[in-house]
């Protein structure tokens, strides 16, 4: 796996960089929004889950930065 993936790498040697200016940045916000402690749950479902809903909370503040309140209720509707 490891090995598909450095041939990926040398195919494009930009994907990384653009790797870390779309993924890496809401990772980062998401951690420093857990805190030191990370995740309180223990197995992978768990885990996951709490992940999945930190996820849709990121996503969510940023709709509603990007667009205001109003128009994302209405597509949430629609």
């Amino acid at each position: 796996m490891l090995e598909a993936m450095e041939d990926r790498v040398d195919r494009m040697p930009n994907c990384m960089r653009i790797r870390g200016s779309t993924v890496e940045h809401p990772f980062g916000t998401i951690k420093s929004w857990l805190g030191p402690t990370h995740f309180q749950m223990k197995t992978l479902k768990h885990v996951s889950t709490v992940m999945s809903l930190h996820v849709l909370a990121y996503n969510l503040k940023r709709m509603l930065q990007i667009s205001g309140a109003v128009p994302l209720m209405e597509a949430m509707r629609a």
